[in-house]
């Protein structure tokens, strides 16, 4: 049976949405819109530098990153991002979200400008100390994964927190846009500067000294959007939920949300006691009470997020070996370096703005009408219809005449994942778990996720290679081909959708309703699947 529910929680519930909320999704949402740029910003450059630093006299095509080379570059910031979230996570439901959520700002801004730094010019340093900071930079991104989801979902009200929270992760769009949009401005600056004749005319020509300075400079410029939100990131009052819920402090919880909301809002002090002594607000993350609660609900959330990330991030690393495949960037040795780096930023913003940004706000619009579950369910099954419809034709979308088709089919799992588990997964997380194991579940939920990202990062490196070892990659045996390769994404498509399956629907209830914090007498949760629920579409 329910408790009546603290007034400044039912406060928030109930509030209409004004100025505040709006403030706090574009604070929260600055730290996606940077996190979306550093991650994706490398995929750009990575030709680049290979041109730059492993050229090889006399060779036909340019030099390019050999294998190990490549996949520590693409994938270490993923590696970065994985203990991140875990840690931060962990963090934030110890020392709160506001004091943890400045020290991972600082270490996006700090180690953003790193990155476009070296330990002098010979390429083992240049790589070395690259790796070493966009490690460091992607620790800072996974901490803002389940910290501004934490944040977003505990200030919104029940009725539109669903385009709340996924407004903030749309934020991502905007910054794979604007890692496009710098690398085109870059990129055209310097080829208009610096006219250089492609590689086939002159191969150490083609290359001119001063395109080092292109990649530094749009990796560096993922410092700017976060400086520019620390200031009001620290302004942010601590969430009611982790004050009141977790520290035990109601007369500060209901000081800052009268100001928030601009009300009067009772510190009920003996209620907050009274709550902290119910079972239902102590049992740990390892306990069986935890396992029987909500252990098929992270088992959902983690194993969507993981299977979701395999996919999504193995596109989005190699969609500028994919327009290759199908002639829509021209073969590299016809072109110069800086204009490389333009071909494939052009590619990215098309796509970014076509199909990935449309996604992400069509979730947005929809998320608290549909449902989280139903959004979710339609993602994954047009995301493994459209992989298929990829790969069971291949030969057919990379014939000349079909290739426009083959970008539209391709921008359609983009719009797909966007408009489905790319935002559900992180949505959900944040509003199905207790107030004081919340950020720490959200981490372990994104944790999972990126152990996906690293597997098709990786793995999509070597799998996505012709089977035929004349056509690959310099330096890469053999792979299953592109075609096996979309196969293989969709098949991992569907079984996320059979995991959707686990995870419960929170639209329209409180967090407190979802996670059994205000109940009186513990008891058990309802575990039900939504396959057996009426679910609204």
């Amino acid at each position: 049976m329910a408790r009546e529910q603290l007034q400044v929680l039912s406060a928030l519930d109930l509030a209409r949405t004004q100025w505040y909320h709006f403030t706090a999704i574009v604070i929260a949402g600055m730290g996606f819109f940077t996190d979306a740029y550093d991650l994706f910003s490398i995929s750009l450059v990575t030709k680049l530098l290979g041109r730059i630093y492993y050229h090889v006299e006399g060779a036909a095509k340019p030099g390019t990153l050999p294998p190990g080379v490549s996949a520590a570059v693409n994938g270490v910031a993923l590696c970065g991002t994985l203990a991140g979230q875990l840690f931060f996570g962990w963090l934030g439901d110890k020392m709160g979200r506001k004091s943890v959520y400045g020290m991972t700002l600082v270490l996006m801004v700090v180690c953003s400008l790193a990155s476009g730094l070296s330990f002098g010019n010979e390429r083992k340093g240049v790589m070395a100390t690259l790796c070493f900071f966009r490690f460091w930079l992607g620790f800072g991104i996974g901490g803002d994964y389940p910290l501004s989801a934490t944040i977003m979902s505990e200030y919104a009200n029940k009725k539109t927190r669903g385009a709340f929270i996924a407004a903030v992760f749309a934020m991502q769009g905007f910054g794979i846009l604007a890692g496009g949009i710098v690398s085109l401005i870059v990129s055209t600056a310097f080829d208009h500067r610096f006219k250089a004749p492609s590689y086939q005319d002159d191969p150490v020509g083609s290359t001119v000294k001063q395109a080092d300075y292109v990649w530094r400079i749009i990796l560096m410029f993922g410092a700017v959007p976060a400086a520019l939100t620390y200031y009001w990131r620290m302004k942010m009052p601590e969430t009611a939920r982790y004050t009141a819920l977790v520290a035990k402090n109601a007369r500060k919880a209901a000081a800052d949300m009268s100001k928030v909301l601009q009300v009067d809002i009772e510190a009920e002090e003996t209620k907050v006691e009274k709550l902290a002594m119910e079972p239902a607000n102590s049992f740990g993350l390892f306990s069986r009470e935890f396992a029987r609660r909500h252990g098929l609900h992270l088992l959902g959330t983690t194993s969507t997020w993981f299977l979701l990330d395999i996919a999504f991030y193995s596109q989005n690393l190699f969609q500028k070996d994919i327009f290759s495949a199908i002639g829509w960037i021209p073969k590299a040795e016809t072109m110069n370096a800086i204009h490389e780096v333009f071909r494939i930023a052009k590619a990215q913003t098309l796509i970014a703005l076509c199909s990935t940004v449309p996604g992400y706000w069509c979730t947005v619009i929809f998320i608290d009408y549909m449902g989280r579950f139903a959004i979710q369910l339609m993602g994954f099954f047009f995301m493994t219809v459209f992989m298929f419809a990829l790969a069971i034709p291949y030969h057919h979308w990379t014939l000349a005449p079909n290739r426009i088709g083959f970008v539209v089919m391709y921008s359609l799992t983009f719009f797909f994942a966007n408009f489905g588990p790319n935002a559900t997964t992180f949505v959900v997380p944040a509003e199905i778990f207790p107030a004081r194991l919340r950020s720490t579940c959200h981490g372990i939920s994104a944790a999972s996720g990126k152990a996906g990202a690293i597997i098709g990062a990786f793995g999509f490196l070597y799998a996505s290679q012709s089977q035929d070892k004349t056509k690959t990659d310099a330096g890469y045996p053999p792979g299953i081909g592109m075609r096996n390769s979309l196969i293989v994404l969709g098949v991992i498509n569907f079984f996320g959708m059979l995991f959707t399956f686990l995870v419960p629907e929170p639209k329209g209830k409180s967090l407190e309703e979802m996670t059994g914090e205000n109940e009186d007498d513990s008891p058990e949760l309802d575990m039900q699947p939504p396959s057996t629920r009426t679910v609204p579409v």
